[in-house]
């Protein structure tokens, strides 16, 4: 079978957003309860989809699947966890603090960080106590928490000091403050993933670029912890062999080319590739299908009727027009991982360099090469970059310069280790964005990848942002002053929500456009990337595949988006400007 082998308790499905986690971590728990074992499925994921995949409405408590007798599962809400755990932290100083303060410390506590360390509140006890899962042979956790929370919560002594007599100069501790009576437990849960023969933890990834580099920096984060016990699971591997499809023979030598520059670190791991699936995995059949190497059935008339009654939405090229009637102002694609935010932002700068438009073209992403991508021949387009490594390094050096006088060691070295979390590089990029955002009002600037509408709220708190500002700056330069009107003026700013047809990416930008909704930012339009159903395939697999699209086109187009554009998959690695005119189509 194609799945996974675990000889151990306890497993751990890991890797970016759309890869696959939870397909197969409940394929692999199946296989293991057909074979007699009594398995537990544990999903931490925001966005589950554990029930519609296992077909059954999930709580808190283990859940048995039906058609099954040893299969169960249960869902952690990180969510209501976050709220209760928020509540905790803010209830105490309700009536006793002025309300700005009570507004900024709730704001502090609504981050992806809380997030993560209230799930792992919750977790702990499935990991750590032995009894909470004592009748159980294997419990699988969907999603684990990322190498930056372990580093938090292994952190010796200190915590108690330090958060007394920080003055706000740290990003993520502050969701720490609650924790320090758990410290017990979140040692024996620490223990227990770092532990060989207790956990495995699989990184789950696509055969693409982008998601073996996030599959190797998880791989080499964990191993500064000492988790040794890794697996890689290549999901959704597509085999052209035999097929005449343009389309069908691009995706698989795009396949056979990520694979063989994987990174060194990957290759070493003992791995497992599961075929492409061209039906969706929602259901017991189809996650056996899973471990029986991707055997499907063929297309359905009820599936070719649906498909036959959707009025697609248009190409990316009405967008663009409109945006070039504007003529000038910031355009930032916005979305996870692996949703291809940098080709759409490359293509949309092209096309409006090719109208005659001054154009710039920028990004915070370390792994985004725009440049490569597009070229430096063409006319009225500048391609620069906001270096996230210089920006964060001159941040933290400004930080520990002001707040190391009134630190000890301990607390010195909490502050080096907080400095080191994904918050402070969203605080950092957030000054450099500003700067580049400015630039917006004599042309256009295509932004890709932008700070998240939390970043925003966080630096729009009055006495936080004050804060940030002195700490740093010790001023407020004008692109800085101006930014938050700016990102919300629907007249200067344009922001595009890219995503895939597919249910985890969806839903994970549905989770961003509210939060950018609490910012003050309306997103413009989305952009649904990288459509099979459109792409005028007939390879019979790749057509399935298309159908399963369906049901989240019309969810962003008829709920999700005020409007939407939809890019079809393309057969020509979008790399320079004649490959990138092509989607613009």
């Amino acid at each position: 079978m194609p799945l996974p082998t675990l000889t151990t308790r306890h497993a751990f499905f890991t890797g970016k957003g759309g890869v696959g986690k939870t397909s197969l971590s409940c394929a692999t728990g199946l296989a293991l309860a057909e074979a007699g074992k009594r398995v537990l499925i544990v999903s931490t994921d925001p966005a589950s989809n554990l029930d519609e995949v296992l077909g059954v409405a999930l709580g808190a408590t283990p859940t048995l699947i039906p058609e099954t007798n040893t299969l169960y599962a249960l869902n952690i809400d990180p969510e209501a966890a976050a709220q209760a755990y928020r509540e905790r932290m803010v209830a105490p100083y309700r009536g006793v603090l002025p309300a700005a303060a009570i507004a900024s410390m709730e704001e502090q506590f609504s981050g992806a960080c809380t997030v993560e360390i209230a799930a792992f509140d919750e977790f702990s006890t499935l990991l750590g106590d032995p009894t909470a899962t004592a009748g159980f042979d294997h419990v699988i956790f969907d999603t684990a928490p990322t190498g930056h929370t372990l580093r938090l919560l292994t952190l010796p002594s200190a915590w108690d000091t330090f958060i007394a007599s920080s003055t706000g100069g740290a990003s993520c501790l502050g969701p720490l403050a609650g924790l320090e009576k758990q410290k017990a437990l979140y040692a024996a849960t620490v223990a227990q993933l770092a532990s060989p023969a207790a956990t495995t933890v699989v990184l789950v990834s696509r055969a693409e670029a982008a998601s073996l580099r996030e599959a190797e920096r998880t791989r080499a984060e964990l191993a500064e912890l000492g988790v040794s016990n890794l697996h890689l699971a290549i999901n959704g591997v597509f085999d052209s062999a035999g097929s005449t499809d343009a389309i069908a023979l691009a995706m698989g030598s795009r396949a056979v080319s990520a694979m063989a520059a994987m990174p060194a670190g990957l290759s070493a791991l003992p791995r497992v590739t599961i075929p492409f699936l061209p039906r969706g995995t929602v259901g017991l059949a189809a996650l056996r299908a899973i471990g029986e190497n991707g055997v499907h059935s063929p297309r359905s008339q009820t599936l070719a009727r649906k498909v036959d009654d959707l009025e697609l939405p248009d190409g990316l090229r009405a967008l663009v027009d409109e945006l070039a009637q504007t003529g000038h102002g910031v355009i930032m694609t916005m979305g996870k991982g692996g949703v291809g935010k940098t080709t759409v932002a490359a293509a949309i700068a092209c096309a409006l360099a090719e109208r005659g438009l001054p154009t710039i073209l920028s990004t915070t992403d370390p792994a985004a090469h725009v440049s490569a991508a597009v070229g430096n021949d063409l006319k009225n387009l500048l391609v620069t970059r906001i270096d996230p490594v210089a920006e964060v390094r001159q941040y933290t050096d400004e930080v520990l310069a002001k707040a190391s006088e009134h630190l000890d060691a301990a607390g010195r070295a909490m502050l080096e280790e907080d400095l080191r979390s994904p918050c402070t590089e969203e605080i950092a990029i957030f000054r450099a964005f500003a700067r580049t955002v400015d630039q917006g009002k004599d042309g256009f600037v295509v932004l890709d990848t932008a700070p998240t509408g939390h970043t925003i709220l966080l630096l729009d708190a009055a006495e936080a942002y004050h804060r940030e500002v002195m700490r740093t700056q010790g001023d407020m330069p004008g692109a800085v002053r101006e930014l938050l009107p700016r990102l919300r003026d629907p007249g200067y700013t344009h922001t595009l929500i890219v995503t895939l047809a597919e249910a985890t990416p969806v839903h994970e930008a549905a989770r961003l456009q509210a939060d950018l909704a609490r910012a003050g930012i309306t997103p413009m339009a989305w952009v649904i990337n990288q459509s099979l159903l459109a792409s005028g395939t007939q390879e019979p697999s790749l057509l399935e595949r298309g159908e399963y699209e369906v049901p989240y086109i019309r969810e962003v187009a008829e709920a999700l988006a005020k409007r939407c554009a939809l890019i079809p998959w393309v057969p020509v690695v979008p790399a320079g400007v004649e490959s990138l005119r092509a989607i613009v189509c």
